[in-house]
């Protein structure tokens, strides 16, 4: 995966805008939306909301690639058992923090579709709770994102996106994830 971003780098540095329309723009972002945990045979659904901030830089006069980093929330969450009888176990989906390159097409002057990949962490967050006692165990999973999606331009800086994630991390967890962004280029 370091590979892919240092490539990824590589290229926009060498890139050049195609026209002064076509400059390198960067991009400050707030998303939500739906997420899908699977563990196991298992999965549950909640609400993803972050933060993304990245750049795009023109590759001629239809194409850009870009990188981009984010951090994202959630309200994930499943429990078993009872407080009164043996205790309480939840397991909560915790912060996840991303870096993707994002490769893709201008369709036309204001809407960009584009596809996705890179490296992905996550935190997960196991709690037992007893009528005498509460204990909390976190632990962070590597994997990696893939993903689509389309940004449409709004006026003259902001943008609207709609995008689909799929992240894979170690243990068998996974996760899918169905997001909407407003954001402004600068």
């Amino acid at each position: 995966m370091k590979y892919l971003l240092c490539a990824a780098l590589a290229a926009m540095a060498l890139a050049a805008p195609a026209s002064a329309s076509d400059e390198v723009t960067y991009r400050v972002e707030v998303h939500g939306g739906w997420d899908r945990v699977s563990v196991g045979g298992g999965s549950d659904d909640g609400i993803a909301y972050g933060l993304a901030v990245g750049v795009d830089i023109p590759i001629g006069s239809m194409a850009f690639i870009g990188i981009e980093g984010g951090a994202d929330l959630f309200t994930t969450k499943e429990c078993f058992g009872s407080i009164a009888t043996f205790g309480r176990f939840c397991e909560k989906a915790g912060r996840d923090l991303s870096a993707v390159a994002r490769v893709g097409v201008k369709v036309s002057d204001g809407i960009k579709l584009y596809a996705l990949g890179g490296y992905s962490n996550a935190r997960i967050t196991d709690s037992l709770t007893t009528s005498t006692f509460s204990s909390k165990v976190s632990a962070n999973g590597d994997g990696y994102r893939l993903g689509a999606g389309t940004e449409i331009k709004l006026g003259k800086s902001a943008y609207t996106k709609l995008e689909y994630r799929y992240s894979n991390y170690e243990g068998g967890y996974a996760r899918h994830q169905v997001v909407a962004g407003f954001g402004l280029g600068l």
